[in-house]
């Protein structure tokens, strides 16, 4: 059986992300050295272990709106997001993050389904906004990419967390200067996690993941639109 999705406005069978995300999980452990993958693991390991990921922002409960700059460095508020629908705000760590790469690309691909339904897809990261540009036109994302400097919104919905020191010399290694895609020294970074919220800013549901190798499917977002939205749906 073909367990690949089709994409409705093309008829275009494709992986899901779980898929993309399982391959790209093969490709690093071949690739990394067994000390870097070591402590990426281990690290990982710990942040799932600290129970972070079920202290989140919850569904009933209000977001803190915001402003933030785009792609551009364009003020955009989340208020004026949702004055026309609800939002799929979804956090992720950096256009560095090859995870986070399918993950917005499978958004994008699901995009239409999102705008007949009336909801507005936002990606938000630490990233400055130049880089931000560069993931945007990289991958032809037509949603708003905004950035968080210091994960200000991010820290309002409880995902950030510090990198542990003894990853960020493996990160250096690696050739990321998180510090300066980000532009502060603090090493922090969000739990990916989206968050379905309506015209009232209420957050209606949500996925968070502590293990950043495993993402949202965009179908199961649709999901959660089409049982508590029935009537956004156009198509």
């Amino acid at each position: 059986m073909d367990s690949r999705v089709v994409t409705p406005h093309t008829g275009e069978h494709v992986p899901t992300l779980a898929q993309d995300l399982a391959s790209m999980r093969q490709r690093v452990a071949a690739e990394l050295p067994g000390d870097v993958l070591g402590a990426m693991n281990d690290a990982t390991a710990a942040l799932l272990r600290s129970g972070q990921q079920h202290r989140t922002l919850q569904p009933g409960q209000h977001i803190v709106d915001f402003v933030l700059p785009d792609a551009l460095g364009r003020p955009v508020a989340s208020m004026a997001l949702r004055a026309p629908g609800p939002l799929l705000i979804t956090f992720y760590r950096g256009g560095w993050c090859p995870y986070c790469n399918l993950a917005l690309r499978a958004l994008q691909r699901e995009l239409p389904g999102f705008i007949a339904r009336g909801v507005t897809p936002v990606a938000i990261s630490p990233e400055q906004p130049d880089h931000a540009l560069a993931l945007q036109d990289k991958h032809a994302l037509a949603f708003p990419v905004l950035s968080d400097p210091g994960n200000t919104v991010a820290r309002s919905f409880g995902l950030v967390f510090a990198l542990p020191a003894a990853l960020r010399p493996v990160y250096r290694r690696l050739g990321l200067d998180l510090p300066g895609r980000n532009g502060d020294d603090s090493h922090e970074l969000p739990m990916p996690g989206s968050f379905l919220v309506d015209r009232d800013g209420i957050v209606r549901a949500a996925a968070v993941q502590a293990d950043y190798r495993t993402r949202l499917e965009p179908a199961d977002a649709l999901n959660w639109i089409d049982k508590l939205f029935p009537t956004t749906n156009n198509s």
